[in-house]
């Protein structure tokens, strides 16, 4: 069975209506939860979950699969870090550092990763970021195993507080929702559509005359800068940035998220990435491994579903809705 959800003309108008759906409730519910959870674990929810979307972005959609997206989401928090604390930057521009250098970075890393497909595409991504977690242990402003620490938040635009975790909750809101808008635009957008054929038929696509590694390098610098996005704001909201933001196993981590939401499905990550943060949150002082849990749900997840928890209900609703066509 495909793990991805075909999008076809037919499917097209009631995809739309459920993700619409999906999202008003979403963003209802996140603008009044930090007043009964505890805003610091909901900005870490919504800093992986636009993770995982950015990633989405260039698996779902591109069917690029990198092993390496940690390089882009721990160097934007290194480079949002240092901007802010050494050079004093306020936080939109620090964080705008860390995006620049986490699209530079993608830009690096997928101009060599496009040359190849499959397998040798993703060893190159995987091989390439751990060429950058070294350069983070050995280089002087990353401070070593020590990270960069204590990290100011700063007044946004120079007016707001964003020790304040009521306005930063809100800030990384802001953000976090404009990161799913510019997502919706792209995919919903003639390049979407040709980044969605890329990724059903890619030698159709160089026979209709797309430059496809030119579409696919857009596609892998448009997601690194995304994730960069998140991992900038996940260093001002932790105030600190550490080697475990770019180790392979966040690498892995945002994979899975993805998966477990639904591969090519604009919401699915996000419920992928609220899941895992959950149990990782729940579990931290817990005698029962994290790993083990998450890995537990893993296999539930491909064995029971196989496109992921939003891709199946996608999938369920638009078998239905097919249905009432076909009888009608």
């Amino acid at each position: 069975m495909n793990s991805q959800l075909s999008v076809t003309p037919a499917t097209k108008r009631p995809l739309l209506r459920l993700e619409t759906v999906l999202i008003l409730i979403g963003v209802i519910a996140l603008a009044l939860a930090p007043f009964y959870f505890y805003p610091i674990f909901l900005m870490k929810v919504l800093c992986f979950a636009l993770f995982a979307c950015a990633f989405n972005l260039l698996l779902g959609y591109t069917g690029i699969l990198s092993f390496g997206h940690a390089a882009f989401f721990g160097g934007a928090a290194y480079f949002t870090a240092h901007a802010v604390k050494e050079w004093g930057l306020t936080p939109e521009l620090g964080i705008l550092v860390g995006v620049a250098g986490a699209a530079f970075l993608g830009l690096i890393i997928g101009f060599l990763a496009i040359r190849r497909q499959g397998i040798y595409s993703t060893m190159i991504t995987l091989a390439l970021s751990q060429m950058f977690f070294f350069f983070c242990l050995q280089a002087s402003f990353t401070h070593g195993e020590d990270g960069i620490q204590n990290i100011p938040r700063g007044h946004l635009f120079g007016l707001i507080d964003l020790e304040e975790p009521l306005y930063m909750y809100f800030f990384v809101l802001s953000v976090f929702l404009a990161g799913m808008l510019l997502i919706w635009r792209v995919i919903h957008s003639p390049y979407g559509m040709i980044l969605r054929s890329i990724r059903e038929n890619e030698n159709r696509a160089i026979s209709l005359g797309y430059s496809v590694s030119r579409y696919k390098l857009g596609a892998f610098v448009m997601s690194a800068a995304l994730a960069g996005l998140a991992g900038g704001l996940k260093a001002l909201v932790f105030q600190f940035a550490t080697l475990t933001d770019v180790s392979w196993q966040m690498s892995g981590e945002v994979v899975l998220m993805t998966l477990l939401g639904g591969i090519g499905t604009l919401v699915g990550p996000v419920f992928g990435a609220a899941l895992v943060t959950t149990l990782g949150n729940y579990f931290a002082t817990s005698e029962l491994p994290v790993t083990l849990v998450t890995g537990i749900i893993f296999m539930v997840c491909v064995l029971v579903f196989r496109r992921g928890m939003i891709g199946e209900l996608y999938a369920s609703r638009l078998g239905k809705k097919l249905e009432r066509r076909a009888d009608d």
